[in-house]
């Protein structure tokens, strides 16, 4: 069992930024992938992100790309998500997730979500 723990989000005016953390902890761990998903309202959760195992690749969808950041900390028990030149339309609820593969963009292959950190962006 692995557990998550997003912190970080809040409220934001557009062109500002914050940094998103998710903390991992449980038995089974080393070797997943992370990924960061969000879900705004009236819309299907969507994919942000995601890091290998060690941090040698990543992906974003075209939304975030040069905006956003993804990484890992040295000990990978920590996944940051590095949020610059906020939009109104970043504002959701942002989902960390862990696998057990390899760095995918689908939600489906991914093994452990966290319960979400809101952020909001105001025009």
């Amino acid at each position: 069992q692995v557990q998550l723990v997003e912190s970080g989000g809040g409220l934001v005016q557009a062109g500002g930024s914050l940094r998103l953390s998710c903390a991992a902890s449980g038995r089974t761990f080393s070797g997943y992938a992370m990924g960061w998903f969000r879900q705004a309202p009236g819309k299907e959760r969507e994919f942000v992100t995601t890091i290998n195992w060690s941090g040698s690749s990543t992906y974003y969808t075209d939304s975030v790309k040069g905006r956003f950041t993804i990484s890992r900390d040295n000990a990978k028990t920590t996944v940051f998500l590095q949020m610059n030149s906020l939009k109104p339309e970043d504002t959701a609820v942002y989902y960390c997730a862990a696998g057990r593969g390899i760095a995918t963009r689908f939600g489906n292959d991914y093994d452990y979500w966290g319960q979400g950190t809101q952020v909001t962006v105001s025009s």
